[in-house]
């Protein structure tokens, strides 16, 4: 089976690898416009989820956090998911030897509830907060991917997003501006992986 690519490789689906990282624009409404407006990825394109290639048998999954949990999806619905392009990203040659650890790690997270407060090490799991330390534990422990100050204003400015104020005031929490966080832009323009093409 073919994957269309435009501007990038073809790539056939029998050629993705476990540990391959798929990045996905959600067009889940005013949270996901928010994210990819002050989020940068990989040649501008706009990502707002990220998604774990494993191989079991002779079938494709995406190990993923969204919705309630860490879960499998199969890659046909993950790809379904969006009508935007999937793009794939291969960790480079050199780190190629972390993959199955981290792969594993994140196996053993399935069914850890999703993080929807978005704060880095809270027992709790966003899509590229799992994705960030998967590679950490693969990594002897050590960061793979940089986590960078979260902002949820609006570019150049104090003010928050709207749908943001209203998200965090329907979860009776403090926006967390400022926290460190991760997002799939930032892991897609990551020098340590390559983006071979897209679905």
């Amino acid at each position: 089976m073919w994957l269309q690519a435009t501007r990038a490789q073809v790539v056939v689906e029998e050629d993705l690898q476990t540990g391959d990282l798929l990045f996905q624009n959600l067009d889940c409404g005013p949270l996901c416009d928010a994210i990819e407006t002050v989020t940068h990825g990989y040649k501008g394109i706009s990502f707002s989820h990220i998604g774990l290639v494993i191989k079991r048998n002779d079938s494709l999954y995406v190990l993923e956090a969204i919705g309630k949990d860490v879960h499998t999806t199969p890659l046909p619905i993950f790809v379904k998911r969006s009508t935007h392009r999937v793009y794939i990203g291969r960790v480079r040659s050199k780190y190629r030897y972390m993959v199955n650890d981290a792969v594993a790690y994140a196996n053993t997270k399935a069914g850890i509830a999703y993080d929807d407060v978005f704060l880095y090490d809270n027992d709790k799991y966003y899509c590229s907060e799992l994705i960030y330390d998967a590679f950490k534990y693969a990594n002897s422990g050590k960061p793979f991917f940089a986590l960078q100050p979260m902002t949820f204003c609006k570019p150049d400015t104090r003010t928050f997003f709207p749908a943001w104020e209203a998200y965090y005031k329907d979860l009776g929490v403090p926006v967390p501006e400022g926290k460190p966080g991760i997002n799939p832009g930032g892991i897609s323009s990551s020098r340590k992986i390559k983006i071979i093409g897209c679905l």
